[in-house]
Formats: C-alpha cells, sequence, structure tokens
C-alpha cells in the first residue's frame, strides 16, 4: 500500500506545504483514492504520476475549506479531460448540496457520473473493489471522521511440501491452485485448492484521521491498525496558549494513544502554519521531538509530495 501527501498545512498553505490532501493506492493497482482535496489540491497532483482520470473515490474528512474546498476544481479538470468512468465521492451529507450548488451557479457539467455516498451509508457500500473502507467518528467543531482503510484479499502462497508429498506435479495446475481454484489432474484426481495453500498473511490496515481533539476516539480501531495518519497541529506548549476552541490535537495526545496501543507506524501531518520547516521560533523539529517523548514506534512528519509505502511484513519505507 501506498500513501503520498499531497499537502500538509493546516488552515491556511505555508511556502512549501500546501493544505490538507493525501492520496492512497495499492501497489499494482490502476487506480488510486483521495482523502480530502483542498484548494491547490491538482497543482499537487502535477507533480506527482496520479491521474484524475484514474482517481476512482474521493473521501472527505469534514467540511472545512481546509479539507474540502479543492473539489469543485478537480472534478471540474477531470471533466475537461474528458472521463468518464463514475466517481464514488464519501463525505458529510452536506458536501453533495455544496457541489450540486457551486456546478449550478458556474453551470459546471460532468461527462461523468459521480456516486454520492454519506459516512453513515459506507458501512453498507463497496466503494473499492481492493480496500475495505470503514469510517470512525472524531470530535472537531464539525462532524469529522477518519477512514480506515484494510485490504479486502490477501495474496495465498502455495503449501510446496504438501503439494510435492501429494505427487501433485509443478505446472499450470500448481497456478490454478494459487489462485483458490480447485483443479482436476490428468490422472483424474480432485484437488482441492484450500488444502495446499499456507495461511495468508494479515490484511494490511491505514487509518487517516480528519481533524480531532480527542485521539482517544479511534483508539479500539488503531489497535489493530499497521499505520495511524493524525493531525498534529499544535505541540502541547501552543495548544495550551491557543485553547481548545479549534478542537485540534497536540504531537503528544496523538502519540500517546498510539504508543498505548502500539500502533507500529505513525504520521503526523496537518501542522500549523506558525510552525516553520527548518528555522524559527517555531520549526516542525519542536513538533517531533514532543511525538518522540511519547512513542517508541516507527514517527514520521508528513512532507508535502512525500510518499511511503507500506510493505505486506507491515513496515513503512519512505520511497525515494
Amino acid at each position: 500500500m501506498e500513501i503520498q501527501f499531497l499537502g500538509t498545512s493546516s488552515g491556511t498553505p505555508t511556502r512549501s506545504r500546501n493544505m490538507t490532501a493525501i492520496a492512497i493506492r495499492t501497489r499494482g493497482a490502476k487506480h488510486w483514492s483521495l482523502v480530502d482535496c483542498a484548494e491547490g489540491t491538482q497543482y499537487r497532483l502535477l507533480r506527482t504520476s496520479l491521474s484524475p482520470m484514474s482517481l476512482r473515490a474521493i473521501f472527505i474528512t469534514h467540511m472545512h475549506g481546509d479539507h474540502c474546498y479543492g473539489l469543485p476544481g478537480l472534478l471540474a479538470s477531470a471533466g475537461m479531460l474528458n472521463r468518464t468512468a463514475p466517481m464514488a465521492i464519501v463525505g458529510p451529507p452536506p458536501l453533495r448540496g455544496m457541489i450540486e450548488c457551486i456546478m449550478e451557479a458556474t453551470q459546471l457539467s460532468l461527462p461523468y457520473p459521480i456516486e454520492w455516498i454519506t459516512t453513515e451509508e459506507l458501512a453498507h457500500t463497496d466503494v473499492l473493489p481492493d480496500l475495505r473502507v470503514r469510517a470512525t467518528e472524531l470530535s472537531h467543531r464539525i462532524a469529522s471522521h477518519g477512514f480506515s482503510f484494510t485490504e479486502a484479499a490477501v495474496e495465498r502462497k502455495l503449501d510446496i511440501d504438501r503439494l510435492k508429498a501429494g505427487g501433485i506435479p509443478s505446472g499450470p495446475a500448481w497456478g490454478e491452485i494459487q489462485q483458490g481454484r480447485n483443479v482436476v489432474l490428468d490422472d483424474g484426481r480432485a484437488v482441492v485448492a484450500e488444502q495446499f495453500l499456507l495461511p495468508p498473511r494479515r490484511s494490511r490496515k491505514v487509518i487517516i484521521a480528519g481533524d480531532n481533539d480527542t485521539p482517544e476516539l479511534l483508539a479500539a480501531e488503531a489497535a489493530t491498525a499497521d499505520l495511524l495518519v493524525h493531525e498534529a497541529t499544535y505541540t502541547e506548549e501552543i495548544l495550551h496558549k491557543v485553547g481548545p476552541g479549534p478542537q485540534h490535537s497536540s504531537a503528544a495526545m496523538v502519540a500517546r494513544v498510539a504508543e498505548r496501543v502500539n500502533v507500529p507506524n505513525l504520521i503526523l501531518t496537518h501542522f500549523s502554519p506558525r510552525y516553520q520547516d527548518r528555522e524559527g521560533a517555531l520549526t516542525l523539529d519542536d513538533i517531533e521531538r514532543e511525538a518522540r517523548a511519547h512513542y517508541s514506534g516507527n514517527l514520521a512528519l508528513a512532507r508535502d509530495l512525500a510518499s511511503y509505502e507500506l510493505r505486506k511484513d507491515g513496515s513503512l519505507h519512505l520511497l525515494p
């Protein structure tokens, strides 16, 4: 599974960081999905290999502008590229009304259909062929959700020793068995594929959270995740100065929950523009130091356009 950050700033962009948008896909898949779509997302896409033509679904965590104001432009651009494949859009119920109002006011018509799915309907809908998607309600100034992406199917490996012991010759039959299909051998024996496959590995699971001031709400879901992507808008010191009004998390808050439920990989994102990249009174190093003080797993701070691969063994790697 691959995750690419198209924007990592909160509220407003900075010179080096656009606002929130994250691409996710399974390696080898011809399609990809987008979580949140801030203003400027389609410009970020121009610096990647991702195309609006192969975008299968868009998941909007909540209705704040730094998470959804780029959606009308991206939909329009996909139409101007003559896209005809359906697009699924998952989000809060008011999202559809907002987009349809903009389309009507600007006389925008799309050459492809949109399948609108609310977060409540998601539990009963198969949006993606390769990933099962689940929504978890979070705590923010308006309704906000986190989305969990879990592999829908896991490849199985052949039990070579058992195949040889059973006198099943290598060849096309092995390929059929690996695909889970029963076969009949040339000598007339019927072979049940399940009996010659090793137990499957655990399905990989990624959680991408929207804005949230209570990371504990994701504890149960994160206990079975390989990767948690969560906002860390502030450090604790700044959060206390700002007060509870914005309803965001500090790096320490997220790190403590991730450590308690043993999430092996944690990526922090959605940083306040007051944190400079390298030099200044406040930098991203402050956020990283605070998180590392509370979390012993594999930690990363997201950077715009950075891509990560979550491998089959559950390890996370920054791609070149």
